[in-house]
């Protein structure tokens, strides 16, 4: 009976009647048509290679470079920034309780890490949480909205996610319904972080686009909207309209002016509004400021602030750059009480995010105050964080405008750079001779000749005609030195190479 197990049909073994090759039951032609629709270019073949050429690397191939540069993907540690001390001491401590009488630990962190465990069932941050989030937490984010907007937050309104990642895929699915001119469209700025595209193909909503002001600083034009939607009520039903702010992969920040623009424009189209705002702590550009939707929309008076609105924020990026943690949380504002009901038994379904996430989130929202011990510290630390990332910003694009055959908008916000190139006509018919999108083409030859991986606008999404790529502005300024002068004798030589 022993040698019968795990190598017959009824174990999946890999033959059948009579030793016949067994059929596969999951093949590329029966699989999930959706999931085959689903691309996600940041995590793409062009990442997927660097690896490999890291691998090479490390075997001691020759290259023409000693090292790969991943600049496709905003992980600030991956590159080289420092955790916040305040924020690991706090996670350290809940993970490590009998720690909490260590007076090597600051007195206010300790405080936190007894307050967050307080919360937990069991005293543990490895018990499950509710699914919507440790209560404790939600009502500092709370607190911490209502700081921010000088309006009230219900923590009741608080979901603590995965990432903000999948407190976005959430709010998705429960828009999609419908087929023909009833399907759900969402309205995605192009260019766009991929996930709104991936997560519309995977649950077989209609991905409306509306194109971003590439000349006006990647402005938000309502001129724009109104076509876009417009159009798109040919042929499905527009219901959610998504916004980032500040920009990604596009790096603009949205003047207070264009916020109150949108809102009345979705009132007005009646869209349910999805605002992206995980970058909310990286401003960098003189003039700029974050503007959230939900005070911009409550001080827009009674007419705007029952609007359906979620806005989304995330441990991975600000000063932060906590990625690996996977913390982020979402604010529903006037959802529908039985549509928070079935929200609440969705999230149910994946029992709770990462304790630890929640845990890091409320370091974010819940951070030291002056007059306690860690305050000086982490301000000095956060402060260096950003400021070096706003001269980064600022070095990243002048470098890309001098450069002739690139130019580049001012990075205003984030983490990224959108530079566009102007490709040779010879460059572009060489891609399409090898079934590559051109953009594709230069970005896999800058890493094969360079050792520098970056996103191709094609995979964000671009007008017709126009060619970009993503790179993070994250690389520490003595690699980021080296990335621009590999990426400049690059250029030169590839423009030179396929001259018309």
């Amino acid at each position: 009976m022993s040698s019968h197990l795990g190598n017959g049909p009824q174990n999946g073994g890999p033959t059948g009647p009579a030793g016949q090759t067994r059929a596969k039951v999951l093949t590329i032609d029966s699989m999930n048509p959706l999931v085959k629709k689903v691309e996600y270019a940041v995590r793409g073949p062009i990442v997927a290679r660097a690896t490999e050429l890291e691998k090479e690397l490390e075997k001691g191939v020759p290259k023409p470079f000693k090292q790969v540069i991943k600049a496709n993907i905003g992980d600030a540690h991956a590159m080289g920034q420092k955790p916040i001390t305040f924020l690991r001491q706090v996670i350290s401590l809940c993970v490590n309780p009998d720690l909490l009488n260590n007076e090597s630990f600051p007195a206010d962190a300790r405080e936190r890490a007894r307050r967050i465990l307080q919360g937990c069932k069991g005293g543990s941050l490895g018990s499950y949480s509710d699914s919507v989030g440790v209560e404790v937490i939600r009502k500092d984010i709370a607190a911490y909205i209502e700081r921010r907007d000088g309006f009230p937050s219900d923590p009741d309104n608080i979901f603590l996610s995965t990432g903000a990642s999948d407190a976005i895929k959430n709010m998705v699915k429960l828009m999609v319904r419908g087929s023909g001119r009833d399907q759900t469209g969402v309205m995605i700025p192009i260019p766009q972080y991929p996930l709104y595209s991936a997560v519309t193909a995977e649950l077989n909503a209609v991905q409306v686009n509306y194109y971003l002001d590439e000349d006006n600083n990647w402005a938000l034009d309502i001129a724009e909207l109104e076509r876009s939607v417009k159009e798109a009520r040919q042929h499905c039903t527009p219901r959610v309209l998504c916004v980032i702010n500040p920009g990604n992969p596009t790096g603009q920040v949205l003047s207070k002016e264009n916020v109150r623009e949108i809102i009345k424009f979705a009132a007005r189209e009646h869209l349910f509004l999805m605002a992206d705002e995980v970058y909310q702590d990286n401003i960098y550009a003189e003039g700029c400021a974050f503007h959230s939707f939900k005070k911009t929309m409550m001080e827009l008076g009674p007419e705007y602030s029952t609007l359906e609105l979620a806005s989304f924020h995330s441990t991975s990026k600000g000063y932060m750059g906590e990625c690996g943690f996977r913390g982020g949380y979402m604010e529903v504002i006037n959802m529908d009480p039985q549509v928070k009901l079935q929200l609440k038994k969705l999230v149910s379904t994946k029992l709770c995010p990462p304790v630890s996430g929640q845990a890091t989130m409320d370091c974010v929202v819940n951070p030291p105050q002056p007059g306690e011990p860690s305050y000086e510290s982490f301000i000095k630390e956060k402060t260096a964080v950003l400021k070096s990332l706003a001269e980064r910003a600022k070095l990243v694009a002048e470098t890309f405008n001098s450069i002739e055959g690139v130019t580049c908008n001012t990075v205003q916000g984030a983490m990224y750079a959108f530079p566009r190139i102007a490709l040779p006509q010879r460059a572009v018919e060489k891609a399409k001779s090898l079934g590559q999108a051109p953009d594709g083409f230069y970005a896999l030859q800058l890493l094969e000749q360079a050792g520098i991986c970056v996103v191709p606008g094609s995979g964000f999404g671009q007008r017709e005609g126009t060619y970009h790529f993503r790179t993070t502005i994250l690389p520490q300024p003595d690699k980021l030195k080296i990335f621009m002068d590999a990426f400049t004798a690059f250029h030169n030589k590839f423009m030179k190479e396929y001259a018309d």
